[in-house]
């Protein structure tokens, strides 16, 4: 991720499109998962909200490593912008702070690793999040924002709705529970359910939302996604290569435009609701998402019929387009479309 002037003009952009963002000030807001690709730039919304309009805004960052965090956020955070607190996501504790919002985005969202780590990634949605929401429950007033995925939703074909388009809500299709790679989806199913149990027992205050595909430059080299891995090549000049057809239609959205909306629905969310997270001006195929990468970087598209064991960690969902009327409810709006957003992406990667 490479900071610049014009990426901070951007996070500006957003950062004054939130709304009820004046809640936030003087405010402690613990996150986990905030060096990764959805929450790292929540922080850097934070810090400039910090510099540039005196919000008082007390910083957390709960994870594994402390150096790790000082590198990813050099030139933006300075040792006393922030505290770093020990926290690993696959064992439960019980951690010492007090904090008036908590985002919980630390979760393995990269299907090979699914695959070779079903159980860490299965329990890991559910144990760290109770952690938190043990935090929570003693934190009173606080507010916890549980950041799940658009998988919770499965296949739909099987069930008959009214809108066989986008997914809203409400909406849910199968899940295959014996297969191993279930356990990203199953795990997130279960945490929802942790978080409305927590509602009704403990009388925590908590909102989820549900992610499409996020995109942007701070995707981590090691990610194996699609579009990830199509990012990398694109930037390194090398050919695109796509294992499938890549027909199936997916909602996109741009990393910054998500983690507003993540802002947005702690703010104004209402409690043991979800969210969805999707751009409506970028609702595209996999194949489209290529082919842009592959225009603005002057590269090919080329196809290659994938392993057994690659398609063993294929999302499974036919459709993967979600129906953000509720989010924009909020008056949460999208800034970037899949070109800009794209552009971006490759601009600051």
């Amino acid at each position: 991720m490479k900071y610049c002037s014009e990426y901070w003009d951007d996070v500006r952009l957003v950062a004054g499109s939130i709304p009820n963002i004046q809640k936030l000030y003087n405010k402690k807001i613990l996150i986990t998962g905030a060096t990764g690709m959805l929450c790292s730039p929540v922080v850097d919304i934070i810090s400039l909200l910090n510099k540039e309009k005196n919000a008082g805004i007390e910083l957390m960052i709960a994870g594994r490593s402390r150096e790790r965090c000082s590198d990813r956020f050099k030139g933006v955070l300075e040792d006393d912008d922030y505290k770093f607190i020990d926290y690993d996501a696959n064992y439960m504790y019980k951690l010492n702070v007090s904090a008036d919002y908590i985002i919980h985005g630390a979760s393995n969202a990269d299907n090979r690793r699914f695959m070779k780590e079903p159980v860490e990634t299965l329990l890991s949605n559910v144990i760290g999040l109770k952690t938190l929401l043990d935090l929570a429950a003693d934190s009173k007033g606080s507010r916890l924002l549980f950041v799940s995925s658009s998988e919770v939703y499965g296949n739909r074909e099987l069930f008959s709705y009214e809108n066989e388009g986008e997914i809203k809500e409400t909406e849910y299709g199968y899940v295959d529970i014996l297969s191993s790679r279930s356990c990203y989806p199953s795990g997130k199913r279960a945490a929802e359910s942790l978080c409305a149990s927590y509602i009704s027992e403990y009388d925590v205050d908590a909102v989820i939302v549900r992610p499409g595909y996020i995109y942007g430059p701070t995707i981590s080299s090691s990610d194996s996604r699609a579009s990830a891995a199509f990012t990398l090549d694109a930037k390194a000049g090398r050919d695109i290569v796509m294992k499938s057809k890549g027909e199936q239609l997916r909602s996109y959205c741009y990393m910054l435009d998500c983690a507003s909306a993540l802002l947005s629905v702690l703010i104004n969310g209402e409690c043991n609701e979800a969210y969805n997270i999707s751009n409506k001006d970028s609702i595209v195929s996999i194949r489209d998402v290529a082919e842009c990468l592959a225009k603005e970087s002057g590269v090919k598209v080329v196809f290659e019929i994938p392993s057994e064991e690659e398609q063993k960690s294929f999302n499974p969902m036919k459709n993967s387009v979600l129906d953000s009327t509720n989010l924009e409810s909020l008056g949460w709006k999208a800034h970037f479309d899949l070109k800009e957003g794209i552009k971006r992406t490759l601009k600051f990667l």
